[in-house]
């Protein structure tokens, strides 16, 4: 993907566990979410049976997952969810 990397906000629910995640954990969010800002389709669809659904994502690495939402118009990545289970 070429351009600009998008844009990553948090949803609340979010922010908060992030705020609890241990700091190795933290860094590897913010490796996820840097790979998907600069290609935001790089990642699975979070449910490939939904035609529409298309620009809701999720990422999985080890026990750590998230889901975002691309809002294309805007070029912004909405982190919906963060699960880590350590």
């Amino acid at each position: 993907m070429s351009g600009q990397p998008y844009a990553v906000r948090l949803s609340a629910p979010a922010a908060k566990v992030l705020d609890t995640l241990p700091e190795h954990v933290e860094d590897t969010v913010w490796d996820i979410l840097g790979a998907a800002a600069g290609d935001p389709w790089g990642f699975g669809q979070w449910n490939a049976d939904d035609l529409e659904g298309e620009d809701v994502r999720y990422a999985a690495v080890g026990q750590l997952s998230l889901t975002y939402w691309v809002n294309r118009p805007l070029r912004r990545l909405t982190v919906l969810n963060i699960v880590w289970l350590g």
